[in-house]
């Protein structure tokens, strides 16, 4: 994984392990614990993690396998070895419930920054299986995999997270940044995604609107390509979506996506968030970077452009 080392070299405050961090894909959870050994091993990994602070969780290859959700057997056991190799402490909330979803606050120059990581596989229902003729329209030239669920009886991130995330919003910050494993702000593209599960989509952003939370903003992983995306809701703010999902693996191509406004990148890459507090409207930097350093996409926002 050189990439990290040239990551390294932009010494990031935080690196946010967004899911999919080892293809574990097993029931044998000696098979996964080894796995983790393996990339914990890793020189670039140490030097990395002893220059700056991991946060992590993870997605359907690491929770369990290929877009797993709920019914995933072992996804008790294979909470226990996410924990243990991201050495969460023994009394955090995060070992008491069910799931690995948390929050954590930084304050810079007067400035708060709430980073939320959501657990988009414990609670998941089943995705809706695509059986029907959609790929046969000009846009969609590949197999799809999925169609939106057409009720509200599913859920992504189950009531217990939700009622959760309802307080972690309410709590004051100036800027939030929300991660989740699969894509928010994209067009529906028949793969996994927040557009397959279209209630609980309007649902967060009716809860942005219900609490007033200022200063959302989305990473997210999954596809194995870099892009920006953007959701526009009629009474609030635009929702960027910054997904950065290849450090190790590379995609041949990348699904159509309207909402889509800079990307793709399918080379290795990683995501940087830069944050410059100290200017009266603090500039927001959502920005990618190759494994030889060039810098791939730059988009620039204000924080008054994403603020009630």
């Amino acid at each position: 994984m050189p990439i990290l080392d040239t990551c390294l070299k932009y010494r990031p405050d935080l690196f946010v392990w967004l899911g999919d961090n080892i293809y574990g894909d097993t029931k044998d959870m000696q098979v996964l614990r080894n796995k983790y050994a393996k990339l914990g091993a890793k020189p670039e990994f140490q030097r990395l993690k002893n220059a700056t602070r991991f946060l992590a969780t993870w997605d359907d290859h690491d929770y369990g396998w290929n877009d797993s959700g709920r019914h995933y057997p072992f996804k008790k056991e294979s909470k226990e070895i996410f924990l243990g190799f991201w050495e969460e402490p023994a009394n955090s909330p995060r070992r008491q419930h069910e799931g690995i979803y948390t929050s954590y606050m930084y304050e810079q120059d007067g400035k708060r920054l709430q980073v939320i990581l959501l657990d988009n596989r414990s609670f998941r229902d089943d995705l809706r299986v695509y059986r029907g003729e959609l790929n046969r329209e000009d846009r969609y030239f590949y197999a799809l995999d999925y169609y939106p669920h057409n009720t509200k009886d599913s859920t992504l991130l189950g009531e217990t997270q939700w009622q959760w995330l309802e307080s972690e919003l309410r709590i004051p910050a100036d800027l939030r940044i929300i991660r989740s494993g699969s894509q928010f702000s994209i067009a529906f593209n028949g793969y996994e995604a927040w557009a397959n599960f279209p209630h609980e989509r309007q649902r967060m952003l009716d809860l942005i609107k219900k609490t007033r939370a200022n200063g959302v903003l989305f990473i997210t992983g999954d596809v194995h390509y870099a892009e920006i995306s953007v959701l526009k809701e009629e009474g609030m703010y635009p929702v960027y979506d910054v997904t950065a999902s290849g450090i190790t693996s590379t995609w041949y191509f990348a699904t159509p996506n309207e909402n889509r406004i800079e990307g793709p990148v399918m080379d290795n890459h990683f995501g940087l968030l830069n944050i410059d507090w100290k200017q009266k409207d603090p500039l927001i930097k959502m920005e990618v970077y190759d494994i030889r350093g060039n810098q791939r996409i730059e988009h620039r926002i204000r924080l008054s452009e994403i603020s009630f």
